[in-house]
């Protein structure tokens, strides 16, 4: 059985106290919680400080280009959906030039775990005006104060079907891995947003900010609209998981054979005469 030093994979270069740590800690006390292998999972990235999880945790991974993740997450999913699949990365990468494969993977409902590392802030180009920025917030690209609204993740999944929407803290390990744990066992499209402060260059949304201001949902709405009111009430500073609902996935409702093991064994004429009948 693995345990979380067979996840750890190279050594990392984030800064110390970054709240990606917890996160990564987090995601593997997980997979060894559930039982999972090395083998069984991968990690798919895209673009900043967020996404080199996939180099460091040591399962099957893919680091790609900004805002990709969840296509290519996708799509190993649908080529092998034995396979564990978490798509990770920042909020920049995520709700920036991400932002149309997340609402598509919402609505498509694919049975993979989308872990957002929130930090607010562009923090591997030391410090601009991310998407998650707070209205009037300063920084290096708004000197004069952030003039645009962020992006509310929570209620975007919400509005668009999501079936399992959860938000966790940096600053609360054990929550979060049982938030992980959860979003990795629902049938479907699995959101975790995480506060995970930046601790160079994001000096509002600080550890004592969250410890002062998330309130814990004990229990998720049963209602779509009771949470976002809740998520909104709160200006989107909640932690749990906020709204669970089974929907069948997106391979269910294809009904296609996937027991083919296309990515797990050797190809031959028979295998891709099969592939040819099934998706031609």
């Amino acid at each position: 059985m693995a345990t979380v030093k067979d996840f750890k994979g190279d050594v990392s270069t984030w800064c110390p106290g970054c709240g990606d740590f917890s996160v990564m800690a987090a995601l593997q006390r997980a997979a060894v919680n559930m039982g999972l292998e090395p083998h069984q999972m991968s990690v798919i990235s895209g673009i900043g400080c967020s996404s080199k999880i996939s180099e460091y945790t040591r399962t099957y991974g893919f680091h790609g280009i900004h805002g990709r993740s969840l296509p290519v997450a996708q799509g190993a999913k649908m080529a092998n959906p034995e396979l564990t699949v978490i798509a990770s990365g920042g909020d920049g990468d995520g709700y920036g030039i991400g932002v149309g494969h997340f609402i598509h993977a919402v609505r498509r409902n694919i049975d993979i775990t989308y872990l957002v590392m929130d930090n607010q802030i562009y923090g591997l180009t030391k410090g601009q005006t991310s998407p998650r920025s707070q209205h009037d917030f300063v920084t290096k690209t708004t000197a004069k104060g952030n003039k645009e609204y962020p992006v509310d993740p929570i209620s975007t999944a919400l509005s668009n079907g999501g079936t399992f929407i959860a938000q966790g803290y940096s600053g609360d390990v054990k929550n979060l891995t049982e938030i992980i744990e959860k979003a990795i066992s629902h049938k479907g499209f699995s959101l975790v947003n995480v506060f995970s402060p930046c601790v160079t260059f994001n000096k509002i949304n600080t550890y004592n900010f969250f410890k002062d201001n998330l309130v814990h949902i004990d229990q998720a709405f049963s209602s779509r609209t009771e949470a976002i009111n809740y998520v909104k009430e709160h200006n989107g500073l909640v932690t749990g998981i906020v709204y669970e609902e089974e929907q069948q996935d997106f391979q269910s409702q294809l009904g296609i054979d996937w027991n083919m093991h296309v990515s797990s064994g050797d190809m031959d004429a028979d295998m891709i005469h099969e592939i040819e009948k099934t998706f031609m």
